[in-house]
């Protein structure tokens, strides 16, 4: 099995090289093609790559071990990303495209000055390279546990692997190679998911409205939490997924640069109302095989996986009955594993280094020469990815909870200043003072910990992803208090 698991990670990898060769003969090259892919990505192929980019290893992991914990409670919070996807076309796209960015948090440098654009670019370096790297471990993770594990081979040598591979089919095209690689992750994510539901039916000798009424009938699809006390009550459920995605879409390189590659604004806003509406179909999938592996465990007496302390692991469900089904399920859930891994990283890497060229070293804006400038984005590049390196490894002692929470846990605290900056920019006309938007931007996720952490205790209330938009009011806050009057740029 182990050698198979390779053979599938040395197939999938060799796929991305031959992407990466055609998409890299045609079209803009150098700088251009890796910034901004020429403005000339087919809005239907961006469309359904975002489906992957956005699902990653967690998605494809951890929604499906976490029915085991909270059922389908997971859903509201898609509805609510469709509501965020609405926003993100009709306010911020227009934005983008009307000022011809290339990084977004240019933005915040026209609007209040170049502190805040730092601090904007700052925080979404911090935020994805730890979301994205926490994605990414989930893979090697699982890579190590089922085959590297029993070689006596050390957790960082897969880990080292992937971002080699990564850095590698990304050095020369970037986000021209990331949009059309992301179309075949999305495939491989998906076809592993429904390849999975189908062979646990056959297995049980099911169909799938059968399995939905048993799954119902054990509280597997339960979705809604009516418990306004509970983290995940279904308001703030919906509330936080439309603010989630707003800044982890709308406010975030990564997944912007992506859309901001379309031919022109329209193209981009039929991208992403169509992405928001093929996530809904994709994670009722998701959720959907997560009652099928429960109702595998429960049919067959396949017994969970659990820790040293003998407590369920929901990242682990998945592999175990995948591997436990038969040689099929084992292969396409390798295929969908590797690809929810490169898909996590390879937009993210590309995004960081357009970031820190144009947000802090300038470029587009003095007369550097281009040759140059491809050579620092190369450094640049390399850089990210023993960050990004250092980061899964190091995050290896921490592993605990399942990731999906850990990832929105980070997002919550990272995304909230910028959240607040872009709000209070669009919404007003007052003018921040620019040299305090750094300190209101610690200050807020500061306060922000400290009621998480507390609130049960002095309020008996427990802040479940909704303290992202919590972050944000308080970010703006903050900024109203330390504004100038009326004359700002945006």
């Amino acid at each position: 099995m182990e050698l198979t698991i390779l053979l599938c990670f040395a197939a999938y990898t060799v796929l991305l090289f031959a992407v990466m060769w055609l998409t890299g003969r045609r079209g803009a090259k150098g700088n251009e093609a890796f910034f901004r892919a020429g403005r000339r990505s087919p809005w239907y192929v961006v469309a359904y790559g975002m489906i992957g980019a956005s699902l990653s290893g967690v998605t494809f992991m951890s929604v499906p071990g976490g029915v085991y914990n909270g059922a389908w409670t997971y859903m509201p919070l898609v509805f609510g990303y469709v509501l965020g996807y609405a926003v993100i076309a009709l306010l911020l796209l227009p934005l983008y495209y009307r000022l011809n960015l290339t990084s977004i948090y240019t933005y915040l440098e026209q609007r209040f000055g170049a502190r805040s654009e730092k601090t904007g670019a700052l925080f979404f370096i911090l935020s994805r390279l730890l979301g994205s790297a926490l994605r990414m471990y989930l893979v090697v993770f699982v890579l190590y546990e089922f085959v590297f594990r029993a070689w006596g081979v050390p957790f960082w040598v897969p880990a080292v692997v992937f971002i080699a591979i990564i850095l590698l089919y990304t050095f020369r095209g970037g986000i021209k190679t990331v949009v059309w690689t992301d179309t075949l992750q999305t495939t491989f994510l998906l076809a592993a998911a429904a390849a999975t539901v189908v062979a646990i039916l056959n297995n049980l000798d099911m169909g799938f409205g059968e399995l939905m009424r048993v799954s119902a009938e054990k509280g597997y699809t339960r979705m809604f939490d009516t418990d306004p006390t509970a983290p995940k009550f279904w308001v703030k459920q919906v509330l936080a997924g439309m603010f989630i995605t707003i800044t982890m879409t709308g406010l975030d390189q990564d997944m912007m640069q992506k859309n901001l590659t379309c031919k022109n604004l329209r193209d981009a806003q039929k991208n992403v109302m169509t992405s928001s509406l093929l996530f809904v179909v994709v994670n009722i999938l998701f959720l959907s095989l997560g009652a099928a592996l429960l109702a595998y465990s429960a049919e067959t007496g396949f017994a969970l996986p659990v820790n040293e302390a003998g407590a369920v692991v929901p990242d682990k469900i998945f592999p175990s009955i995948a591997f436990s089904l038969n040689g099929f399920t084992a292969v396409v859930f390798v295929l969908g594993m590797v690809a929810a891994g490169y898909s996590s990283a390879d937009g993210t890497l590309t995004a960081l280094t357009t970031t820190f060229c144009y947000d802090f070293l300038g470029f587009g804006k003095g007369e550097r020469k281009a040759e140059r400038e491809v050579r620092i984005r190369r450094l640049v590049h390399v850089a990210f990815a023993l960050l990004y390196l250092l980061v899964i490894v190091a995050f290896r002692p921490f592993h605990r909870q399942s990731l999906i929470d850990t990832v929105f846990d980070v997002a919550g605290f990272t995304y909230g200043p910028l959240l607040g900056l872009y709000a209070f920019g669009l919404f007003t006309k007052r003018t921040a003072r620019d040299r305090w938007v750094p300190l209101v931007a610690v200050v807020s996720p500061v306060v922000c910990y400290v009621l998480k952490v507390f609130s049960p205790t002095w309020f008996g209330y427990s802040f479940g992803f909704e303290i992202l938009l919590l972050n944000g009011l308080i970010t703006s806050g903050l900024l109203w208090l330390s504004s100038i009057g009326k004359g700002g740029r945006g």
